[in-house]
């Protein structure tokens, strides 16, 4: 049986998250502690203390949902887990993959939270509050999506973040152009199309800075061939050359998360298992969404890592 590991991307935040982990394992809280020294910040308060609009932003969400993924990684490891020996692939939602190189070994998880934190200002400071925005378009194909970006691209840059599966898109660019895209997304018979909560467009070419950001800050990291392939958002290809992974980390800022395509690839490569490891469990229902011959894990408690390792052998 072929398995591969997943890992969550923004919006698997909440209050509180790791905390169980953090008060059951050592090795759960030495992660934590070591993000925190990393960054200079007590990011672990934040985390189980909230409050969630500080969580929610965007330079902290993202070191800290890795955080939690790389504590039940350790955790599931202590008990005896070898990634190389159990796991075929990994990949992650956006921030995810990062969470995926760090489970890998590509990157250490100390240079992992310092890369997150560099990508989420970056990512916040690449366009004016206000300027950009994202919509969430429920029910349409993505040739569909595509079209109405392109209808809508005379507004300004318009085009799909995030491929996610069962019918569920996100778009992101110009503010006018998405509301736009949106409107005529309702009009050719979307179930819903709803503007999102966001401060940034995201997985658009308006990211540009940040993503030239990124390919200073990869540039400057030591980088490892990770213990097995990371399938990349943007290619849908495995990977273990550290340097077109990072390459292909620079493209993802400006490039659409094929998250669809990424699931479905699993199922055409043998992975019949797919274990969602972090907070939250978004991943395992787009999984079972997109093809329900793959088995869905979310593994994010003690329960739950204790449960996966009895499974995994």
């Amino acid at each position: 049986m072929s398995i591969a590991f997943t890992f969550p991307g923004q919006g698997s935040q909440a209050v509180g998250m790791g905390r169980d982990l953090a008060d059951a394992f050592p090795e759960a809280r030495d992660v934590f502690q070591e993000v925190d020294d990393a960054l200079e910040q007590k990011l672990s308060r934040i985390m189980w203390e909230g409050p969630e609009d500080e969580l929610t932003l965007t330079a902290n969400a993202q070191p800290a949902l890795m955080a939690v993924s790389i504590a039940a990684m350790r955790v599931m490891e202590k008990g005896g887990l070898s990634l190389k020996d159990k796991v075929s692939y990994v990949a992650g939602h956006s921030l995810g993959e990062y969470s995926a190189l760090c489970a890998a070994g590509t990157f250490s998880l100390a240079d992992t939270a310092r890369l997150l934190r560099i990508r989420g200002n970056a990512m916040q400071a690449a366009v004016p509050v206000g300027e950009g925005a994202m919509a969430a378009i429920i029910g349409l194909e993505a040739a569909d999506v595509e079209a109405v970006c392109s209808a809508a691209d005379k507004e300004g840059v318009c085009q799909i973040a995030n491929d996610n599966g069962g019918g569920q898109l996100v778009i992101s660019g110009a503010k006018s152009a998405v509301e736009e895209a949106a409107k005529l997304a309702s009009e050719k018979g979307a179930k819903r199309a709803i503007m999102l909560p966001v401060s940034a467009p995201f997985h658009s070419a308006l990211m540009q800075p940040a993503a030239e950001a990124m390919r200073e800050a990869l540039a400057d990291v030591r980088k490892h061939a990770p213990a097995v392939p990371v399938v990349a958002n943007v290619t849908v290809s495995p990977l273990s050359d550290p340097e077109e992974i990072a390459e292909r980390l620079v493209e993802q800022v400006t490039g659409r998360v094929r998250w669809r395509e990424t699931v479905g690839w699993f199922g055409d490569n043998g992975v019949e298992t797919l274990y969602e490891i972090g907070s939250g469990k978004v991943l395992s229902g787009l999984a079972r969404r997109i093809n329900r011959d793959l088995a869905a894990v979310p593994v994010n408690t003690p329960a739950d890592i204790e449960a996966a390792m009895a499974a995994l052998g």
